[in-house]
């Protein structure tokens, strides 16, 4: 084990985080955030790092206990008189993903990227963590440099989500992988959507968890994020021309107790979980986008008895996506 954290920041410019952070962060509204990207919504903190292992671990139950979808064994097997193998890892959060996969494929070079130093100073030797601002032009990484490019729950922290494909298009070597994943933020009440049931007439027996989910996703549109990125995940890739062989899937996630089939009750459990705590983390965003401090309030415990109380069956949509770059 080894302490690897070098920091891309600014720009071309490597430097080293010691044992004092504080520069990377700022408090506001009672919660600590990264001075990097403004329009990230979330904080970077303790509690956001323990929430972020909760869905990672979720996301372990979905994919069958693996770490990842996609053909990620066949891509990172060491190849004979081949340099060895790298893994970029953007938004990576608490660094669980970079983690596991350092350990899994020891003969790969894995690389985590995020806005803020919060994940462990102790990592596996193949493992290094870098600080950047993904938002950005141009990202501070060689062309054809890296075989698996994995991004996960991160556009709404990226103005222009298009052009950042094409970044990964550049980095990613030809025959490459890139794996994609980014939640539907439209709640799903009985397998019915807001849409759907403000078409039909019927009440969602969950009007506070769709109002706050209402008030997040214009609160996001107003800074600018596009909220239909996580449908349109597939069409972006195609849109590149860098990629063939583009595999999407749906995850449903339910949310709670409510699921009979062991596998899919601890997946509902991990994100009853890992929303318990998400819902706090949004109120800053709520007073920064100009909510009164009762009416920020207000949404987030209905939302919150809606979620210790549901009257229906809540669920989630998680949009998946990996691809393969073209040969040249």
């Amino acid at each position: 084990m080894r302490f690897n954290y070098p920091v891309v920041f600014p720009l071309n410019q490597i430097s080293f985080v010691g044992e004092n952070d504080s520069q990377y962060f700022y408090q506001r509204h009672g919660r600590r955030f990264n001075v990097l990207n403004q329009l990230y919504p979330l904080p970077t903190d303790d509690d956001e790092v323990r929430r972020a292992e909760l869905h990672h671990r979720m996301l372990q139950f979905l994919f069958g206990g693996k770490n990842y979808v996609g053909p990620v064994s066949d891509v990172l097997a060491p190849k004979e008189g081949h340099e060895r193998c790298r893994v970029l890892d953007l938004g990576t959060g608490g660094g669980h993903w970079a983690i596991d996969l350092a350990d899994e494929f020891q003969t790969a070079e894995v690389i985590g990227v995020d806005l803020a130093p919060i994940q462990p100073r102790e990592v596996p030797e193949n493992c290094t963590f870098e600080l950047c601002d993904l938002d950005q032009r141009s990202l501070p990484y060689p062309s054809e440099h890296f075989d698996v490019i994995h991004a996960r729950f991160m556009h709404t922290g990226i103005a222009n989500y298009p052009h950042f494909l094409c970044e990964i298009a550049r980095m990613l070597r030809p025959g490459g992988l890139v794996i994609l994943i980014e939640p539907d933020w439209e709640p799903v009440a009985d397998g019915k959507t807001a849409t759907d049931l403000t078409r039909s007439g019927q009440p969602s027996g969950m009007r506070g968890w769709f109002a706050l989910w209402e008030a997040y996703r214009r609160c996001l549109s107003d800074k600018g994020i596009d909220m239909a990125i996580p449908r349109q995940l597939s069409s972006l890739l195609t849109n590149t021309r860098a990629f063939d062989r583009i595999v999407t899937q749906e995850g449903n996630i339910p949310i709670g107790f409510w699921p009979k089939d062991p596998v899919a009750l601890s997946i509902g459990q991990l994100a009853w979980m890992d929303y318990d705590a998400m819902l706090p983390a949004l109120k800053p965003l709520f007073l920064n986008a100009g909510l009164k401090e009762w009416e920020a309030k207000k949404l987030i415990e209905e939302a919150h008895q809606d979620l210790y109380y549901p009257l229906v069956r809540p669920s989630t949509r998680l949009h998946i996506v990996h691809a393969i770059k073209k040969a040249l």
